[in-house]
């Protein structure tokens, strides 16, 4: 009844998972990473202590194919279950059960577990692992998985339809201020077009909640700052501070305002009609 990809980056930095299905919220079921430990999807019947017990056997060293092998002999319901895992390593194991329902299949490689079930065909997994391996392997890891889910969602997806999808990543100290793992965690979880509408969160998501890189970083010289505090008050504010935290741009100005991303700056200089510094 879904479709996934889990994966590690190229640079062993960062792990996710991107999913979709005709079911209500599958973020909050079928994916799981820890940074620095690995990512899975469970799914079909899905065991969602699967979850935790994976991480958990990841977590105390054991690879992804020994994880998967210690669940599979824990859990009578295995026939009926679909699981996807790439450890702290890359390596990457997945598991059909017998009982899973048609079409249901996986693709594996290096740092990389596609699976899904209820499909309209092999076509969606080849197309899902098609579009992985020929995305950028030095672009952000889940702009590649969506890339990845996007193909297996434009192949046929899930026979039965379309209706939510999720997109998580981890990678040590990416969260919000930096003070969790939390790089991307996203869903859709009612939609008619849920790929799509995930896309469109990623890119708010990379303005609002992800910290700019050094290349978008745009120094203040005395007169920007200005300029900034001269918003800042023609916006009703106290100071450019209280703007930036009003719209949640936290994550992309320094707090000693040293810097400004550059997307913060366009939207800046758009809302006061184009004038410049």
């Amino acid at each position: 009844m879904t479709f996934s990809i889990v994966a590690r980056s190229a640079d062993g930095q960062s792990w996710g998972v991107a999913v979709a299905s005709k079911f209500l919220a599958v973020g909050s079921a079928v994916p799981a990473a820890v940074a620095g430990v690995g990512a899975l999807a469970t799914q079909a019947d899905a065991n969602v202590a699967w979850k935790g017990i994976g991480l958990a056997h990841l977590d105390e060293g054991a690879t992804a194919s020994v994880a998967l092998q210690r669940m599979l002999e824990e859990d009578e319901g295995r026939d009926h279950r679909q699981i996807g895992i790439v450890d702290s390593d890359g390596g990457a194991v997945s598991h059909t059960g017998q009982a899973c329902l048609d079409w249901a299949g996986s693709l594996t490689g290096d740092g990389y577990a596609i699976q899904g079930n209820v499909l309209t065909g092999e076509e969606v997994v080849d197309a899902m692992e098609a579009a992985w391996l020929a995305s950028d392997p030095d672009a952000p890891l889940a702009r590649r998985l969506l890339a990845a889910l996007a193909a297996g969602d434009a192949a046929g997806g899930d026979r039965r339809g379309r209706q939510s999808a999720a997109l998580l990543v981890v990678q040590d100290g990416a969260g919000y201020g930096g003070l969790d793992d939390i790089a991307v965690d996203l869903r859709v979880d009612d939609h008619t077009t849920p790929v799509p509408e995930l896309e469109r969160l990623l890119d708010l998501n990379d303005l609002y909640l992800t910290a700019s890189t050094e290349d978008e970083q745009v120094p203040v010289t005395p007169e920007l700052e200005q300029e900034l505090e001269d918003f800042a008050h023609a916006q009703g504010h106290r100071d450019f501070h209280a703007w930036v935290g009003t719209e949640n741009y936290e994550m992309r100005v320094a707090p000693d305002l040293a810097w400004i991303d550059e997307k913060v700056l366009a939207i800046v200089r758009e809302q006061q009609g184009g004038a410049g510094a």
